[in-house]
């Protein structure tokens, strides 16, 4: 049987591992270390560690795989595959190597576009409408292989980041299926990615979760839902760190300053954007607070505001 070193962190990879452990041996899981989480700082192990764990595989979790024991004792296995979906880590050349058949790695994106460790987040946030998912050969540099198969998959105003990332998930774990019956066989053809369409999605920063009220209210949705459900998008709502779950732009028009209250009504808050455009503000979290509808937020911690009023402070 095709043997399988697979590598993976979030719950992305799950659905594949899963699918390799039934058709293939799995003779090694590799993942990122458990972290501590929250306030509390509670230990959390990976989704594919605790994927791996359930299926009864063996599990390693460098915290930095280059140069490590766990490394060369991966090597030593001599995989006919080595399988990557969202692991986190740069793979060295010698790891690459080791694959008898093919190194691999299923990434969330039409590759070139996208190349690096937030593509789903990016179609998100620059209101693609459509993204997909790649199988690719792992080269040295970052997501610069060529490529075996692509699936497209449409977007719209009903997507987040979560449903996307479960979406091409799933669309992954098929065609890497599909695909991997040819690449062991070595009949698999290989495209190589066009260097003048290469775009790349950076991990996204602490910084970039401050959402700017100077873009348009469609912008605005588009970096909500992207930063959704994992982090959060966060205005200054007078004065209280407040996180925007769901918003929704609105086909009027204002004159009014970004930040301003263009409307106040029992369960609406409709506030300005940049360039004239209004959105309204659907559920949020004030820093220390649960969700709340923005009917609940305007009987209790906005009952003063008034339309007029300027609720967005300063970073």
């Amino acid at each position: 049987m095709t043997s399988v070193i697979f590598l993976g962190t979030p719950e992305f990879a799950v659905p594949i591992l899963e699918a390799l452990n039934a058709e293939y041996e799995v003779q090694l899981v590799i993942t990122q270390p458990d972290r501590l989480v929250g306030r509390k700082q509670v230990l959390h192990q990976s989704p594919v560690k605790q994927a791996a764990t359930r299926l009864g595989l063996r599990v390693l979790q460098p915290e930095k795989l280059s140069g490590s024991p766990e490394l060369a004792e991966a090597i030593a296995l001599a995989p006919d595959l080595l399988i990557t979906a969202a692991y986190g880590q740069f793979l060295p050349t010698k790891f690459l190597n080791a694959a008898k058949i093919a190194a691999l790695n299923v990434h969330g994106s039409l590759l070139p576009k996208y190349r690096g460790g937030a593509p789903i987040q990016y179609s998100v946030i620059n209101g693609d409408t459509e993204t997909g998912v790649t199988i690719m050969e792992m080269v040295k540099a970052m997501d610069a292989g060529d490529m075996y198969a692509q699936a497209t998959l449409p977007l719209t105003r009903a997507d987040d980041t979560g449903t996307v990332f479960a979406k091409l998930s799933v669309m992954g774990r098929d065609l890497l299926l599909a695909t991997l019956p040819a690449i062991i066989a070595k009949t698999a053809t290989k495209t190589p990615q066009d260097p003048e369409k290469v775009t790349f999605s950076p991990t996204l920063t602490k910084a970039q979760e401050h959402l700017d009220i100077t873009l348009t209210a469609s912008q605005l949705d588009q970096w909500v839902r992207g930063l959704r459900p994992a982090v959060g998008g966060y205005m200054l709502l007078n004065g209280v760190r407040t996180k925007l779950w769901a918003i929704t732009p609105q086909t009027q028009t204002t004159t009014a300053a970004p930040g301003t209250v263009v409307a106040r009504r029992k369960k609406q808050l409709l506030v300005a954007a940049g360039a004239g455009t209004v959105f309204a503000i659907d559920e949020l979290q004030p820093a220390g607070k649960a969700k709340q509808t923005i009917a609940a937020y305007l009987n209790g911690a906005g009952q003063a505001l008034q339309e007029g009023d300027s609720i967005i402070g300063e970073k």
